[in-house]
């Protein structure tokens, strides 16, 4: 409860100011020009914040502050927070989306032309944001193409001649480096070519083309005329998706939106060096008291706090209250000037008008679709957060075994974020220390195994969280029943770690029919979103264990269990694998019928029955 004496603790002085629930969650983050004079007036009942203020106001157990020596430091503070601790008050991007690039590695002393997601400080050179991956990747394959740009991640020049040329070489489409018959100095030409490509100058590209064209032709090489042609259209197909409008050359961002009484979409257009190269649309989510004006500032500060490009220019719909103090805060950021603009005539008024009507179309037709896909994903999460008591749910984890009668078992490790599979996320295991079938030893090497090496990369990287294995689930779903889950509680109790846990429960037809938490049963509508989202999360599960154990039965490891069976040798194996085709029917067989092989003696016969059916079964003692 804040109290007068909190209040009066406020420093007349800028700075970010953190609002806190009751349960020590931030709820809202804000900034001030005065810290003592803004944070009061949520507590003065005269004062009228609107619904959406008064509603966050009755959940505030408490607050913090930091100081900072200007507004704009606080501006900066403000939008990191929001997108770190991603608060329910703040008005927020509802998605957040990577842009692919085309990365020239001019630090390497043979440059690569590669695809990326992200825009690093490695000395590389960006081209880009792009819209279409799709354009991305043909664009890159052009390239290489015409100027024989080398697709190998080889270090030259320390390994030169170390391997032989790959394909592209003999095909004429790599220069080779890799053998050190060519000079950085030639090499690097070539590279000049793309970058001058990449920055829109098709027209020499397109000229040097038809100059050879004409000359294959003339010597009556019409392969080789055939092939300048077709990159020709290539050049100019990637030409026409960059002409979309032509302004003056600058690089700018086109930013419009259109508001509904729940959402808002925003649209941006693209212009790099005067083309449009792409658009692309964000919905934001609109409370009670939200002005248009509120809505595109919030936009800014969030998109523009993790996109890694910056225009010169940014083409706004609506004037705002704080254009300066962004615009210096993204100038300080770009470390060059940047302009917000809001055009009032001419072309550039209309291009704005023309992302705003882009805006209002995305509304208009997607809602239902966007209402219906987030019912799927983001309301089935919530939903089982709220059957199994969680205060919310973002990551699920979920696991399986795959093994024929214990033979090289293995296995999987999915991931579904926001309700979707993050399949970057996914990972495989080699079962290493259990013999036979043992699935819930086999469930207890996993868990282990995935959870150990999380928390050591936890403490080797100071708590910083950076890939999957660091990033913990916010419940885990066992493929099975009670069993199952006992063994994940017995892993959990061992590493100290307090995750909540869920077994996904099957029926005799081997459907899911509900889930098994704190020891009790607890049924699910099978016509729910959360019952189709659990479905999905063990079918995938199921899926990704099976392909796996697939796959390393195809590389012809599936008749080397029979190596480690004591009295076994090649003859033996040849006519076991000769008489039952696959492992599932041997470990059908009986005694008897083992011996009934050629060469097989009594004990031989044992020993590959006792395999298939070890005495001692952690899995018998758990049921």
């Amino acid at each position: 409860m804040v109290t007068e004496k909190d209040l009066s603790k406020l420093p007349d002085q800028p700075g970010v100011y953190l609002m806190h629930g009751k349960n020590d969650e931030i709820i809202y983050v804000g900034k001030a020009l005065s810290l003592r004079h803004r944070v009061r007036q949520y507590f003065q009942p005269s004062h009228d914040e609107g619904l959406k203020k008064k509603q966050m106001v009755a959940n505030i157990d408490y607050f913090e502050f930091i100081v900072t020596d200007s507004e704009l430091e606080a501006l900066i503070l403000e939008c990191n927070l929001i997108k770190e601790y991603r608060p329910k008050y703040n008005t927020m991007l509802r998605d957040d989306k990577t842009y692919p690039y085309i990365e020239v590695t001019l630090q390497e002393a043979y440059p690569r032309v590669l695809f990326s997601r992200r825009m690093k400080k490695n000395g590389s050179k960006f081209f880009g944001p792009f819209t279409s991956a799709g354009a991305v990747h043909d664009t890159i394959e052009l390239v290489q193409k015409l100027y024989k740009i080398r697709t190998c991640s080889q270090k030259l020049p320390e390994n030169f001649g170390k391997n032989r040329p790959c394909l592209n070489y003999h095909i004429g489409q790599c220069l080779g480096p890799c053998q050190g018959n060519v000079p950085v100095e030639e090499y690097r030409k070539n590279v000049e070519k793309v970058i001058e490509f990449l920055n829109g100058d098709y027209a020499d590209t397109i000229k040097d083309l038809q100059r050879k064209m004409l000359a294959a032709s003339e010597n009556m090489d019409y392969e080789k005329a055939a092939l300048y042609r077709d990159l020709i259209e290539s050049v100019k197909a990637c030409a026409g998706r960059q002409k979309a409008t032509q302004l003056d050359g600058e690089d700018r961002d086109i930013i419009a939106m259109a508001k509904g009484k729940e959402d808002a979409v925003v649209q941006v257009f693209f212009i790099r060096g005067g083309k449009m190269i792409g658009r692309e649309h964000f919905f934001i989510n609109v409370r009670v008291d939200d002005t248009d004006e509120d809505l595109l500032e919030y936009f800014l500060k969030d998109y523009y706090t993790g996109t890694p490009f910056i225009p010169r220019e940014i083409f706004v719909q609506f004037e705002m209250t704080e254009s300066e103090l962004i615009e210096t805060w993204l100038t300080n950021k770009k470390g060059s000037r940047v302009y917000i603009r809001t055009p009032k005539r001419g072309a550039k008024e209309k291009l704005v008008e023309l992302a705003a009507k882009n805006a209002q179309m995305v509304l208009d037709q997607d809602r239902e679709k966007i209402k219906k896909e987030e019912g799927r994903t983001i309301g089935a999460m919530k939903e089982i957060a709220d059957i199994l008591g969680l205060p919310g749910a973002s990551r699920m984890e979920a696991y399986d075994i795959s093994n024929i009668s214990g033979f090289q078992s293995v296995g999987s490790m999915v991931v579904f974020e926001k309700g979707k599979p993050k399949r970057s996320d996914y990972r495989k295991f080699k079962i290493k220390t259990v013999e036979g079938p043992n699935d819930y030893a086999s469930m207890h090497e996993v868990l282990t195994r995935r959870f150990s090496h999380g928390l050591e990369e936890l403490e080797e990287n100071g708590g910083v969280i950076e890939d999957s294995f660091t990033k913990f689930p916010d419940v885990i779903m066992m493929d099975g029943g009670k069993g199952q889950v006992h063994i994940a509680e017995q892993v959990m109790a061992e590493l100290g770690l307090h995750i909540p846990i869920a077994g996904m429960v099957k029926d005799d037809h081997h459907r899911t029919r509900g889930l098994y938490y704190k020891d009790e049963e607890i049924p699910i509508d099978t016509h729910s979103e959360g019952f189709q989202l659990i479905t999905r999360l063990q079918d995938e599960a199921h899926r990704f264990a099976i392909e796996y154990h697939r796959s390393l039965r195809s590389k012809g490891q599936v008749r080397s269990f029979l190596d480690d069976i004591e009295g076994i040798g090649p003859k033996r194996r040849k006519a076991l694998m000769k008489k039952y085709i696959s492992a599932e029917k041997m470990a059908n067989a009986t005694v008897e019928d083992l011996m009934d092989t050629e060469s097989m003696s009594k004990e031989a016969a044992e020993n590959v029955y006792n395999y298939f059916h070890p005495i001692n079964s952690t899995e018998n003692e758990l049921k």
